[in-house]
């Protein structure tokens, strides 16, 4: 039986980093201008005040007709977990998500494994199909392809973490005699799939240990999570899959400014009702987004949510 690395009937919350990418989707206005200073203050408190994980997401080359959405600014997942490895010690350190189509399975399996070791067993591989054409252009990936190649390097990437010398033959990749260590440090190092469309559930459901969707709110989650779990039945049985949530943009307590777009405030009380109810459709992990004007607007947001809100989300 696999074992889930969430606690039994426990609601945890992670994080993407801030910083790291810079999209206008998502970056607040102040991160455009800030370094790995912010980078280091806000791990240091993710570790410090209970987050589960923290985030790193995956571009390599932004084309130049998506700049101005997208920014160009995406720290490199592996040197960027590799850094948070180093500055914490209790926050696990998650791809959200890692594009494995775009590299050589055993490369991606040879920097994971080592990050796992490096951090003292605390890496989740978090991966996904990638959604930018013109990026597997530029790196010679097969766009077209790329959800086969994801399922396969998926079932390559999970033989290395088990093996020293795996073997694999399938339609892109064959391997055999080629050993690599260090060895993770994690009895299993979690794959957790992101996506949300009717393959990535599949594909999460048959390959992977944990599900990360692609939009945030509850709408639609019920109907995903049931068909998650009536595809993980029929592919592995009993086996747990962990389960995530992307919860709408959050403000603890009543900001003094006006907001633009959507936010969930109010009390600690209010918010973590509001937030149990993706535990209710089935969730055991959301991830939080704060709104805020500064670095130490989100600091003191992440204080706040780990003292007075995350208590109350398994009460």
């Amino acid at each position: 039986m696999l074992d889930s690395i969430i606690p039994p009937n426990a609601l945890v919350y992670g994080m993407q980093l801030p910083v790291q990418s810079t999209s206008s989707i998502y970056a607040e206005a102040w991160e455009l201008d800030a370094d790995v200073d912010a980078i280091d203050a806000i791990a240091r408190k993710a570790d410090e005040t209970g987050f589960f994980y923290l985030g790193v997401c995956d571009h390599t080359a932004i084309p130049r007709a998506l700049q101005s959405a997208m920014g160009t600014q995406w720290y490199d997942t592996i040197a960027t977990l590799g850094y948070l490895a180093g500055i914490t010690r209790k926050v696990r350190l998650l791809s959200h998500v890692y594009v494995v189509a775009h590299r050589h399975p055993l490369l991606a399996a040879k920097s994971f494994m080592t990050l796992d070791e490096l951090s003292r067993g605390r890496v989740i591989l978090g991966v996904g199909v990638g959604h930018v054409e013109s990026e597997f252009e530029v790196l010679e990936a097969d766009f077209r392809h790329r959800g086969r190649d994801t399922d396969e390097a998926i079932q390559l990437i999970r033989k290395a973490f088990d093996q020293e010398y795996p073997e694999h033959q399938g339609r892109r990749w064959s391997v055999a005699d080629a050993g690599l260590a260090p060895r993770p440090r994690q009895a299993r190092i979690p794959i957790w799939v992101g996506g949300s469309s009717q393959p990535a559930l599949r594909r999460a459901a048959e390959l992977g240990d944990g599900w990360l969707p692609q939009q945030a709110g509850l709408q639609g989650l019920s109907d995903a999570i049931a068909a998650l779990r009536e595809r993980r039945k029929q592919a592995l049985g009993a086996a747990p899959l962990d389960i995530g949530a992307i919860t709408e943009p959050l403000y603890v307590g009543q900001p003094s400014w006006e907001i633009d777009g959507e936010v969930l405030s109010g009390s600690p009380e209010y918010i973590a009702e509001r937030l149990r109810e993706f535990g209710s459709f089935g969730a055991n992990h959301l991830q939080v987004r704060f709104r805020n004007r500064s670095l130490s607007e989100l600091l003191d947001q992440m204080e706040a949510f780990g003292s007075q809100v995350a208590p109350l989300l398994n009460g």
